[in-house]
């Protein structure tokens, strides 16, 4: 078999070199190396999408076995909106763990804003959390924007901001 070239073809630039790429996808064993949280209350299944310092999208399978949904309904279980934020900031806290230079320590609410609730959100469901950093003051302060999505459709969305503490 032989091949063709064109002799008048202008060689390929030599291919540069790539920063090491950043890991965009975290299994829960890699999640729970960056939060403290643990069953019953650890609220993120897994990170599927992942930018460094700007942002991350997070997955939660909402099961009827949820320890929550005992007592909330009985009868109609919804998952509890300040688990829903609770499971939003989580997120966020994969953000500000892997922040470069950012001290050890734990990070904490330290204000929820312009929270809503638009649909209910109930077992079956996959609860798909976005949430975009806004700023770092200080590297001890931190504001996120976060949304969650069920089926494409807006479930919750809050404001949120978070103190490192030592």
């Amino acid at each position: 078999m032989s091949t063709l070239t064109d002799t008048n073809a202008p060689e390929s630039p030599a291919p540069a070199a790539e920063a090491p790429a950043t890991k965009t996808v975290l299994t829960i064993e890699e999640i729970q190396q960056l939060l403290p949280h643990r069953y019953p209350f650890l609220l993120v299944d897994r990170i599927i999408d992942y930018t460094e310092g700007k942002q991350a999208v997070g997955i939660k399978n909402v099961t009827v076995n949820e320890p929550f949904f005992q007592g909330h309904f009985p009868g109609r279980p919804i998952m509890p909106g300040v688990l829903i934020v609770e499971a939003m900031a989580q997120v966020g806290g994969i953000i500000m763990k892997q922040m470069p230079d950012m001290p050890e320590g734990l990070f904490m609410f330290a204000g929820i804003d312009k929270t809503r609730f638009r649909r209910p959100v109930v077992p079956g469901d996959q609860l798909v959390m976005t949430v975009e950093l806004l700023w770092v003051k200080q590297r001890r302060f931190g504001k996120m924007q976060g949304k969650a999505e069920v089926d494409g459709q807006l479930a919750a969305e809050a404001e949120m901001m978070f103190s490192l503490v030592d």
